[in-house]
C-alpha cells in the first residue's frame, strides 16, 4: 500500500493526538506500552514512512552517517562498508559513501564534505585515513561529532578506534614458517600505511628471535608508481614483480609473507614462472583472507585480519557515542591464521 497516510490520518484513526504518534515515531519514552502497540501496528499496515527532512527540522538530527572509503574496488573494504551501511540503515540510518582515492588532500577534504551534509556520525575505513591532512580536517569541521575508524587511529577525543592486531598476526605468520624449518624469510609491503607498518613490525620482531638483525632482514617495498591506478591487477603485477627482484637477490629464499593477498597472487605467479615449488621450494603468505586466496592455485595461506568482525564493532561503538555512552576510544581484535596449501 502506498504511503499516502498522514501522521494525522494515523492519530485520528487510533484515538491519539499528532504529538503521540510522533514520539512513537522517533521512539521517544513517557507512552504506554498499549498504545504505542496499536499506533505502531497502524505504521505498519500503511506503511508510513516519515518525513526525515522534516523530523530533522524538530529534532535538529540529519540521522545521516558519512562512511569514507578510499577505493570502492577494494572488496575487502567494500564488504564492511556494507556491513556497516546494513546495520545503520537498519536503524533508522541513511549513509554517504564517499570514495575518496589515495591523495590526502582529497581525505581531507570530503571531512569538509560531511560536514555539509550535517552527518551525525562518520566511519573511516581503514588506517590510510590515519594523517595529518585528516585530523587536522575533523578538527577544523567536524570536532563534535563520533568517528570510529575501521583498523585505524587518530589521537582525537571524537575519534574511536577499533585495531586488529596485525602486529602480532604477522609475528605469529612468521613464527609459523620458522617452526616449520624455514630460515630465509623475505616481506612485502604494498602502501606506505599505519597498518602495513605494523604488519612488518611484527615480520620484524621474529626475525629478531631468530637472531635476525634488522639491517639484514629482507623487507622489499612494492609501492605504487606516482600516477598508477591502484586497482587489483596493478597490486598483483607489483607482487609478481618484487618477487622475481627477491628471486634475483636472495635465490636462497624458502617463505615469502605480503602484506596484501593480492601481491601473494602476483608471487605465486612469479614463483610458478619459475619453477619454484610452492610449498616445497618456496612457503607463501598473504593477509586479508580475501576471496582470492581462495581460487588461486594452490590455495592461499592467509592472516585473516577479521576485518568485517572489526567493522560490526566500529558499527557498534558509532552508535555507543551518538547515544553519550561511557566508552573506550580503543579497541583491539585478535587475528587469525588460516592454513592452507601455500604453506
Amino acid at each position: 500500500m502506498e504511503n499516502t497516510k498522514t501522521i494525522y490520518d494515523i492519530a485520528k484513526e487510533a484515538g491519539v493526538s499528532a504529538s503521540t504518534v510522533s514520539r512513537v515515531v522517533n521512539h521517544k519514552p513517557g507512552i504506554h506500552e498499549e498504545t504505542r502497540k496499536k499506533v505502531q501496528a497502524l505504521l505498519e499496515k500503511y506503511n508510513y514512512i516519515p518525513n526525515e527532512a522534516a523530523r530533522g527540522l524538530v529534532t535538529q538530527s540529519s540521522r545521516i552517517i558519512g562512511i569514507l572509503i578510499e577505493d570502492i574496488r577494494v572488496a575487502h573494504h567494500t564488504e564492511s562498508a556494507y556491513v556497516i551501511e546494513q546495520e545503520m540503515t537498519r536503524l533508522g540510518y541513511t549513509c554517504i559513501t564517499l570514495s575518496t582515492g589515495p591523495d590526502p588532500r582529497k581525505k581531507a577534504d570530503c571531512i569538509r564534505i560531511l560536514e555539509q551534509r550535517r552527518v551525525e556520525g562518520v566511519i573511516l575505513m581503514g588506517s590510510m585515513f590515519g594523517t595529518r591532512e585528516v585530523e587536522d580536517s575533523i578538527r577544523e569541521h567536524l570536532p563534535h561529532v563520533p568517528i570510529a575508524m575501521v583498523n585505524g587511529a587518530l589521537d582525537l577525543p571524537n575519534v574511536y578506534a577499533v585495531l586488529s592486531d596485525e602486529e602480532r598476526g604477522l609475528e605469529e605468520c612468521a613464527s609459523l614458517l620458522i617452526g616449520r624449518g624455514r630460515r630465509c624469510l623475505a616481506f612485502v609491503e604494498d602502501l606506505e600505511t599505519p597498518s602495513n607498518h605494523k604488519k612488518r613490525r611484527g615480520f620484524q620482531t621474529a626475525m629478531l628471535r631468530q637472531g635476525v638483525p634488522q639491517e639484514s632482514q629482507w623487507i622489499y617495498f612494492a609501492y605504487q608508481k606516482p600516477g598508477e591506478d591502484a586497482d587489483p591487477e596493478h597490486t598483483i603485477r607489483r607482487g609478481r614483480e618484487t618477487t622475481r627482484k627477491i628471486l634475483a637477490e636472495h635465490p636462497e629464499v624458502d617463505g615469502i609473507l605480503y602484506s596484501v593477498d593480492l601481491l601473494a597472487i602476483g608471487g605465486l605467479e612469479e614463483l610458478k614462472a619459475q619453477g619454484r615449488n610452492v610449498p616445497g621450494d618456496v612457503a607463501v603468505l598473504g593477509v586479508d583472507n580475501t576471496l582470492y586466496g581462495t581460487i588461486c592455485t594452490p590455495r592461499l595461506t592467509t592472516l585473516d585480519n577479521k576485518l568485517v568482525e572489526v567493522s560490526r564493532n566500529a558499527c557498534r561503538m558509532l552508535l555507543d557515542a551518538l547515544e553519550k555512552k561511557d566508552i573506550s576510544h580503543r579497541m583491539l581484535l585478535p587475528t587469525e591464521i588460516i592454513q592452507r596449501e601455500t604453506t
